[in-house]
């Protein structure tokens, strides 16, 4: 019992030193916030591109956000993908009322390419911006987004500039697991060193980002990456190893992304890209995994074993035992339930920490699984094989 009070309390230890560490390593320095004024009218004009695939659940209330602009000198070009749904309607609905909407009707894919950076080089090719700025459909920007974010990238001298959206979430899957996979990327990509132009990590949020289109120019667009399923994280990096200015900022004010609505969408959209956009430090995913696993079936048992174990002989050490599970769970639910608050969902769901650890754990896996066994990564309705 001695030896499993030492372990227990060293596992303690680290476990509240590495949740305070995760606590601490996203945090967003640079944060957008409304614009106070329109830009000048002479202000350079903005191309938005908005790839689009089968959103038809999304594209009008996307499209519509984008229309609504302060921002002087703007036009919408929106790709459709080879839609099989209803997209290609509702476009054409809008364009008939709105001429600074260009629908762009996406030719097959080529080999070699993937989806995504064919459809955004296809919208880069129709626009006439000085900033390209690349929208997910299912990302929802307030009236002074554009005006925001165009002064703040010109106030940072960025060459690329890239926000975190607000999460929205509303499926009971989404509120336990969205929360822990926003947290593991944080951990993966620290925003303080991805904007020091002297540390090498780089990473950019594909929902929205905007970039000079002289530099995207100059390092090749689209066409450089195309084969890249995680295209916001391979620009990114050509970005800063080109030696230009990365910024990632907080745009939780001005923009907000509904990215899935249930459990398949979630595992179809997790599957394609945890693996891929985490491939250059595996080291991190094994972790993660660890971790995961830990949280979901190592520590509930704990906890219960302290207790029970108090219960059955009340001696020291199995209090002991049950006063450190406790405090461990109590500091772990405390910092779920702020992740909670900034997802605005109710703390209860805070208690859904072990399900959430394993479904995520599990995702991870299945992940690498898929890519380094050859089975290849599946999105609306494309396999890719990548290596």
């Amino acid at each position: 019992m001695t030896l499993l009070v030492i372990l227990s309390t060293l596992a303690l230890i680290i476990g509240l030193a590495v949740t305070y560490w995760l606590h601490n390593q996203y945090h967003l320095d640079i944060v957008v916030r409304p614009a106070d004024e329109s830009p000048r009218l002479d202000a350079p004009l903005l191309s938005v591109i908005v790839p689009a695939r089968n959103e038809a659940r999304n594209i009008r209330r996307c499209v519509e956000s984008l229309r609504a602009q302060s921002y002087p000198h703007l036009e919408i070009i929106v790709v459709d993908d080879r839609s099989t749904d209803e997209t290609p309607q509702v476009l054409a609905e809008i364009a008939a009322n709105d001429r600074r909407l260009t629908v762009v009707r996406g030719v097959d894919l080529p080999p070699g390419w993937a989806g995504k950076p064919h459809a955004l080089a296809q919208g880069v090719a129709a626009a006439h911006g000085e900033w390209l700025c690349f929208v997910d459909a299912d990302t929802f920007v307030t009236p002074d987004c554009l005006a925001a974010i165009f002064g703040a990238a010109e106030a940072w001298r960025a060459d690329l500039f890239t926000i975190m959206t607000k999460q929205t979430v509303g499926s009971f899957w989404e509120k336990v697991i969205l929360p822990l996979v926003f947290l593991a990327l944080s951990v993966g990509f620290s925003p303080r060193k991805v904007n020091n132009p002297a540390r090498p990590e780089a990473v950019a949020n594909g929902q929205f980002i905007f970039i000079r289109r002289k530099v995207y120019e100059a390092l090749g667009g689209y066409a450089a990456i195309r084969e890249h399923i995680v295209e916001d994280k391979a620009l990114a990096e050509r970005v800063k190893r080109g030696g230009y200015r990365l910024v990632v900022a907080d745009g939780q004010a001005v923009a907000a992304t509904r990215m899935y609505t249930s459990l398949a969408e979630i595992w179809e959209g997790w599957t394609k890209n945890i693996y891929l956009g985490m491939q250059d430090r595996v080291w991190l995913l094994s972790v993660g995994v660890i971790t995961g696993l830990v949280g979901a079936l190592l520590l509930p048992f704990w906890l219960a074993g302290g207790i029970a174990a108090l219960a059955i002989n009340g001696s020291a050490a199995s209090a002991i035992l049950a006063a450190e599970a406790v405090l461990l769970w109590a500091y772990l639910l405390y910092n779920r339930v702020r992740a909670c608050r900034a997802f605005e969902i109710s703390p209860v769901y805070a208690l859904t920490l072990p399900l959430g650890a394993l479904v995520f754990t599990v995702i991870m896996m299945v992940s690498a699984y898929k890519v380094l066994s050859g089975q290849g990564v599946t999105w609306r309705g494309r396999t890719y094989r990548v290596g």
